[in-house]
């Protein structure tokens, strides 16, 4: 039961404490030493602090977009302030970075998986779950840790092998499920179970069929596995579009990395923008939440993961920090400002 419960926050690297603290003066704060303590703040006095700040920011590869929000909200906050001393200063920049960073990084509707699975066992049907994305991210690997997740909160988890492209990805899934199967101390009828039907068949008709077992054998989540694709394979993207349109999953995630730059953001909007483009006017199905895979260190891909929350609105629900079923994770605001005052 190392598991139980909502996911623990990702830590931000190095302990709290002193050492933080005192590496808070080297990092972004320490551009307002310039400020006069004890004085009015001004728009003007202001401006080459927050011109450094936005640079840093940058640095930390935050979109440019963001970057002048938070530079903005800390002005809103400074200004015609009189502020005696430094680490006054220090707390009212701080508050006010990690005020917008929640608003950014608070997802318009919350999504919160352990609860809408118990709910959708008490309508006596399976809660499902698709992985999407780019090839080489991780997918199955995030896929198997969130499986692990809630087969540790006391649901049945159905495996659905709906990846029918590449070779070895039912393989690497029945690995997957026989190691879990171990880990829950292999019970009958198995608490998790792999749905295959080898290799190019209809993804969309072997989703319908896995969903249709897991409500049949009391299966409460159905995780769907999909072939990686690239956003600009058409034939691929309509495919994945189908299969979300005909089953309906209760939760579509795309599983990327945080790439450093607007690469991640890029994907991700050109993979929600073909979903869009190949779905049903009247029923108009896109990406509902993000899985941030490679997330080892929160330092130097921070500023990728609030790009991609913010520009496509879709909130982060998990963060995959390593190889073990137990490195899935959640993100937690506070660490992100640690990360971005660096």
């Amino acid at each position: 039961g190392q598991m139980e419960g909502s996911l623990k926050p990702v830590e931000e690297e190095g302990g709290e404490g002193e050492a933080a603290s005192k590496k808070s003066s080297s990092g972004l704060l320490s551009f307002f030493k310039g400020l006069t303590m004890g004085k009015v703040i001004s728009q003007e006095s202001m401006a080459p602090v927050l011109d450094r700040m936005r640079e840093h920011l940058i640095t930390k590869n935050v979109a440019v977009e963001i970057a002048d929000k938070l530079c903005e909200s800390v002005a809103a906050k400074l200004d015609g302030k009189v502020i005696g001393t430094f680490s006054g200063i220090q707390a009212t920049v701080r508050a006010s970075m990690a005020e917008s960073l929640v608003q950014i990084l608070s997802p318009k509707c919350n999504i919160d998986v352990l609860r809408n699975v118990a709910e959708s066992r008490e309508q006596g049907r399976p809660y499902v779950i698709t992985f999407c994305g780019v090839n080489g991210v991780g997918k199955s690997t995030n896929l198997a840790k969130v499986a692990f997740w809630l087969l540790e909160n006391g649901f049945k988890v159905l495996i659905a092998a709906c990846d029918t492209f590449r070779s070895g990805a039912v393989e690497q899934l029945r690995t997957h499920v026989r190691h879990l199967g171990s880990l829950q101390g292999d019970q009958t009828p198995p608490r998790v179970m792999l749905y295959e039907r080898g290799y190019g068949k209809d993804a969309a008709a072997i989703a319908m069929d896995a969903i249709a077992y897991a409500r049949q054998q009391a299966y409460d989540a159905v995780l769907v596995d999909t072939a990686g694709r690239m956003q600009n394979n058409e034939p691929l993207m309509r495919a994945l579009a189908k299969l979300i349109r005909e089953n309906r999953p209760d939760l579509v995630l795309f599983v990327g990395e945080a790439l450093v730059g607007n690469e991640a953001v890029d994907q991700l909007s050109r993979f929600n923008q073909a979903l869009v483009d190949y779905s049903n006017e009247q029923d108009l199905r896109a990406i509902d939440g993000i899985v941030l895979t490679k997330f080892d260190t929160i330092d130097d891909k921070v500023g990728a993961a609030i790009s991609m929350t913010y520009t496509t609105g879709q909130p982060i629900v998990f963060v995959g920090t390593g190889q073990r079923y137990v490195d899935l994770k959640s993100l937690n605001v506070q660490a992100v400002v640690t990360a971005l005052f660096k």
